[in-house]
């Protein structure tokens, strides 16, 4: 039974948001939320909270386990898993997931497949209660209850290993995008914050003593031949298409789902007549999260304030247009719909020929970044689609 792998349970703890005289540790907090992305070996958005001091033995090591107590959908349970890395040596889990650290003789990296294996088999419906909306796993009895193989300690690392390498490429993967991410924001820095792109001569613009002239709109120099515009002005309208509520949102499909959510792909759908052809690569703004994606593939769009974005310019192509967005800072309006401040906003406009060349440059790593995106979508298929065959036995590690 399940239950033969725990040594010792770990509560969560949310803590509070602003340090006070009682809550003054700092922590960074996985949520059920954040699993997804932690498991893509993404630390960076996790929420920083603070805890009393006494609750420090709620710190989490290497090689615990957090299992989502708390949330799911009607078509996706609870029970989203995730692996533990020292990347912080403050980190929790929210008290809507629950921690463990497991036994000496078996494999703690086995078990995160074992646990996701299940998940993914839906056997975790079996164990849900529903309060105030919210359904709760039953997780004390589901380790009651669920039988798995027992397997010796040299085969569940063998396994654990395997399944780990094809984890490890997808994490290379996801380096690499951010890595061309910012080659990307580098460049656009270095010529649209700067305004050192390259001269007539091939020298940086403004450095090389460029001129520059005084823009009243946005109160500030930029280069002569520059404007500035409001991005309600640059927008071109979408055709209006079906949206997919997230309770519609597959697992795997046909054509991928983008919402607002941190994580890039939401889920994926088989309604073909949702899908949006991008010939033209789309952003897609969060109106509550603030979170914008550049979407250079087909895709569906989820239905929770998800904003599609198509310039209207050639002054201000989509590539450049992503770099732009993502600097304009939308943090004061709390929780709010931020659309309407983001299309309010005043930024600069190149000329078409420094527009144009920068776009020439960024789309190459675009389309490496896409490549990565769906080799990585190909190998979490193939992990998915053996993990149960190696946990029953099916399949074997040599």
């Amino acid at each position: 039974m399940l239950k033969a792998f725990i040594k010792r349970q770990i509560s969560g703890d949310w803590g509070k948001e602003v340090v006070d005289d009682l809550y003054n540790t700092e922590v960074f907090c996985i949520r059920g939320a954040d699993i997804n992305s932690v498991n893509e070996g993404n630390y960076k958005n996790l929420p920083i909270r603070f805890i009393k001091p006494e609750n420090k033995s709620k710190f989490l090591r290497e090689g615990n386990i957090i299992i989502e107590v708390s949330g799911g959908s009607p078509t996706q349970s609870t029970g989203r898993v995730s692996y533990v890395r020292g990347i912080y040596p403050n980190i929790i889990c929210s008290n809507f997931c629950r921690a463990y650290e497991i036994t000496e003789n078996h494999s703690s990296k086995y078990f995160y497949y074992l646990i996701k294996n299940i998940y993914n088999s839906n056997i975790f419906f079996n164990f849900e209660s529903k309060t105030t909306g919210i359904k709760n796993l039953l997780l004390d009895v589901a380790f009651e209850n669920i039988k798995v193989k027992r397997v010796p300690l040299s085969i569940q690392t063998s396994i654990a290993k395997f399944l780990t390498n094809i984890d490890a490429k997808i994490e290379l993967n996801n380096r690499i995008n951010a890595q061309l991410e910012a080659m990307a924001k580098t460049l656009y820095d270095y010529w649209f914050v700067q305004f050192d792109f390259p001269d007539a001569n091939g020298k940086p613009y403004k450095t090389s003593g460029g001129k520059m002239v005084w823009n009243e709109e946005l109160k500030r120099e930029i280069p002569e031949g520059w404007s500035s515009i409001l991005i309600e002005s640059l927008l071109f309208k979408e055709p209006s298409i079906k949206k997919i509520p997230s309770s519609e949102i597959l697992e795997s499909g046909f054509i991928p789902v983008i919402d607002q959510s941190s994580g890039f792909i939401a889920g994926f759908t088989n309604d073909k007549t949702t899908a949006i052809e991008t010939k033209l690569p789309r952003i897609i703004f969060g109106d509550h999260t603030r979170i914008i994606k550049l979407i250079n593939f087909s895709f569906a769009r989820g239905a929770d304030g998800t904003q599609i974005l198509l310039s209207n310019s050639e002054r201000m192509p989509q590539h450049l247009f992503y770099q732009t967005l993502l600097k304009i800072d939308l943090s004061n309006y709390g929780y709010a719909r931020h659309f309407k401040f983001l299309k309010g906003t005043r930024i600069v406009l190149p000329n078409t020929e420094i527009a144009q060349k920068y776009e020439g440059i960024i789309k190459s790593y675009y389309s490496m970044i896409k490549a990565n995106i769906f080799q990585n979508q190909t190998l979490a298929e193939l992990r998915d689609w053996l993990l149960p065959m190696l946990m029953n036995g099916q399949v074997m590690v040599k």
